[in-house]
């Protein structure tokens, strides 16, 4: 894809190449005599996963567009005072623009939000301007016909702010007149009516619009409907009135048709919007993440290392008295976000352990697993039996060190009297004493607890009720193992003090079989760590992974078939990936581990955001098409090259391990085991490499390399 202009190209940044990536060769936009603007709800304002997209890819467009970025978003004190360095603007003509504001009382707030690249941000006091509410709904209903109840507060709040964000574009762009051109993004379906009053007011700016998610899809999905299957069957408008949230829904999707360019985050969300909201979207911009690379392999190995270590000192402690299993042959399972139960595909996860534990009860398996579930939900405080479980563990550490003192001091003095001293004696009745009390205090009369916390729900709780359904206690016999910790992980916690990376990286695998997740960074995380994951075809990090890598379970990305199976199909299928993995020896899940941590660049932003840059070339030619001119061909292409399987020893349980299952901690090179050299291997994985971005088709007479599939 190629972008013709009619002015001197400049940019602060080109965007270079990732090993084994190809360089992007479509034309920079002219940066320097444009302004662009981010809107969401999330700026400073951590709700969801918009406010990861937002924050992590501040740094590559300030890079790109420098001190022409302006970030919007709703004010919060206490947001504004802990993130943002309030500071003058820079620019004379967005200062007038607030001065506009500011004047009538509505306040609007400017400084620097202190996170990677720091870019400038513009933050609306709705509180300040909820006066105008109703004068701002009349005009809305005057404009497009959309009515907003009086009940729904954030429908209102989105309609105050998108009203100043409005006002502050018409009083930016008189002031602007025709240089610099004003380009605004806009994110999810809260700052619509910002776009909405703009276009309809014939404001001069070029307007994007990305939808994350769509209002419908989350709200049906949440119903156990089979959505995908019946998406052309749906009456829109009588769904979004059952739920009532019909007014959301118009604005939604008036800001969607209002768009320049309309974007989603994946494929699948593409086929959900052009469904739901009845347009196709123009280009598929994918949510990336900041990559840091180790200069070395093994040190994210040393990571996984030391971070499993911490688990384990806390799996000691919850599961004290009961822990009659090896932590060498123990693997760490888990499912973290938000507690959705159905859209994150915790029912199928439940019951898909269930039928793990029957398993590996059944082959005598002795590798057991302990399975994470890290979902926020209402408690009031941590429960007394995991506290007094991290208690005993630590009097138990000081015991055994208080005396391994004494054991020492003793043997020390005896050897430098050249004695070798009598084993029988070198521990006296009060060392044997403080140790059997130690031990006792180690007996429980209780299983091991199930959740960390004390639930308020409790009884209704889905995940406490599908736990009582199923049977997994936490008794001896059971292999699998429950710990539901109903809060967000936290360092400065007294029960598991490790903050959410530390987590990921000490586990095994995250397992998320998602229903409805339009994109899932949850397994992306765990990728650029190294950390094998489950997703499903269901989220857009799943079939992004499908269409770039050609067995992506030899990279330690396992994709249930959620869509075209039955949901006892798609159990039974998790069901074997997980056990299949459990019989992998840890040599094959180290060479897994080095496989999954170099898709790392599938998901950088450094490329991921070239979908961005994309959409603003779309808009500028589609809102100034005087000035800015785009060659006539099909947008980018999520398409190319993709990674091949990997030559070497596979890990995927079916093709590695034998009929019976394998011990976790095996690492003896078998004689019949393929050679396995990680640097050879990487150096192959990095030239097969090709391209999974390319803009347009691949050039004529190109060569292509042994293992590349053109699509």
């Amino acid at each position: 894809m190629g972008c013709v202009f009619n002015m001197p190209l400049t940019r602060s940044l080109s965007v270079t190449s990732l090993s084994g990536l190809p360089l992007w060769d479509e034309e920079d936009l002219p940066v320097d005599d444009l302004l662009l603007f981010e809107v969401a709800w999330e700026v400073t304002n951590k709700v969801g996963g918009i406010y990861t997209v937002i924050q992590t890819k501040a740094k590559i467009t300030v890079d790109e567009w420098g001190e022409n970025l302006f970030m919007m978003g709703p004010y919060y004190e206490h947001n504004f005072n802990t993130q943002v360095e309030q500071c003058e603007p820079p620019n004379p003509a967005i200062k007038k623009a607030m001065g506009a504001l500011n004047d009538n009382g509505c306040l609007v707030y400017f400084g620097r939000w202190l996170i990677e690249g720091s870019p400038y941000v513009i933050l609306f006091d709705t509180g300040s301007a909820a006066w105008n509410l109703d004068r701002w709904k009349g005009d809305l209903w005057d404009t497009c016909g959309i009515g907003l109840p009086a009940h729904d507060r954030e429908a209102n709040d989105s309609l105050i702010f998108g009203s100043m964000v409005a006002w502050f574009f018409k009083e930016l762009t008189d002031e602007l007149g025709d240089s610099p051109n004003v380009l605004a993004h806009f994110h999810e379906w809260q700052v619509g009516a910002g776009l909405i009053l703009c276009r309809s007011r014939k404001i001069p700016l070029a307007t994007i619009f990305t939808t994350h998610a769509t209002l419908l899809g989350r709200y049906i999905c949440a119903g156990n409907v089979d959505f995908y299957n019946n998406l052309g069957k749906f009456n829109i408008d009588q769904e979004a009135g059952e739920r009532q949230i019909y007014h959301r829904y118009c604005l939604e999707r008036a800001a969607v048709h209002c768009a320049h360019v309309f974007t989603t985050v994946s494929q699948i969300t593409a086929v959900e919007a052009n469904h739901m909201l009845h347009r196709k979207p123009d280009v598929v911009t994918p949510n990336g993440l900041n990559i840091k690379k180790f200069s070395a392999m093994h040190e994210f190995q040393n990571l996984h290392s030391t971070n499993k270590g911490r688990i384990q000192e806390f799996i000691r402690g919850h599961f004290y008295g009961h822990l009659d299993f090896n932590l060498e042959k123990t693997l760490f399972f888990f499912i973290a976000g938000r507690y959705e139960f159905s859209n994150k595909g915790v029912d199928i996860f439940l019951e898909s352990l269930s039928r793990l534990n029957y398993l590996l009860r059944v082959h005598k398996n002795d590798v057991t697993v302990v399975v994470f579930f890290i979902m926020p939900a209402k408690t009031n405080n941590f429960n007394v039996e995991t506290l007094k479980g991290q208690a005993v563990r630590k009097q138990l550490w000081d015991t055994a060190h208080t005396v391994k003192d004494k054991f020492g001091k003793r043997l020390y003095e005896a050897l430098l009297k050249g004695d070798i001293p009598d084993m029988n004696t070198i521990l006296d009745r009060d060392d044997f004493t403080i140790m059997k009390r130690a031990i006792y205090a180690t007996q429980r009369h209780t299983l091991p607890p199930v959740t960390t916390h004390n639930m308020l729900d409790d009884t209704s709780d889905p995940i406490l009720a599908n736990v009582r359904r199923i049977g997994l206690f936490n008794a001896r016999i059971d292999r699998v193992k429950i710990v539901f910790h109903p809060e967000f992980l936290s360092s400065t916690s007294p029960l598991l003090p490790m903050d959410y990376e530390e987590f990921v990286r000490g586990c095994h695998l995250g397992v998320f079989p998602s229903y409805y997740e339009p994109w899932g960074y949850t397994p992306g995380e765990c990728t650029v760590m190294g950390i094998p994951s489950v997703t499903t075809n269901l989220s857009g990090f799943g079939c992004f992974m499908e269409e770039h890598v050609s067995d992506p379970t030899a990279y330690g990305i396992y994709i249930v078939d959620r869509r075209f199976r039955s949901a006892d199909d798609s159990c039974n299928q998790l069901t074997q990936f997980m056990f299949g993995f459990c019989q992998q020896s840890r040599r094959q899940r180290i060479i897994q581990r080095n496989r999954t941590e170099r898709l790392s660049d599938l998901l950088d932003w450094r490329y991921l955001g070239r979908f961005y840059m994309h959409a603003r070339s779309l808009a500028l030619s589609r809102a100034f098409p005087d000035k800015f001119k785009m060659e006539p061909l099909a947008p980018p292409q999520t398409e190319g090259f993709r990674y091949p399987r990997p030559g070497s020893v596979p890990p995927s349980p079916s093709a590695s391990v034998h009929s019976t299952p394998h011990h976790s901690d095996e690492e003896d090179d078998d004689d019949d085991e393929e050679p396995y050299d990680e640097d050879k291997e990487a150096e192959r994985d990095r030239q097969n490499i090709k391209a999974p971005f390319t803009l347009g088709a691949t050039p004529e007479g190109k060569k292509t390399h042994p293992g590349e599939s053109a699509n």
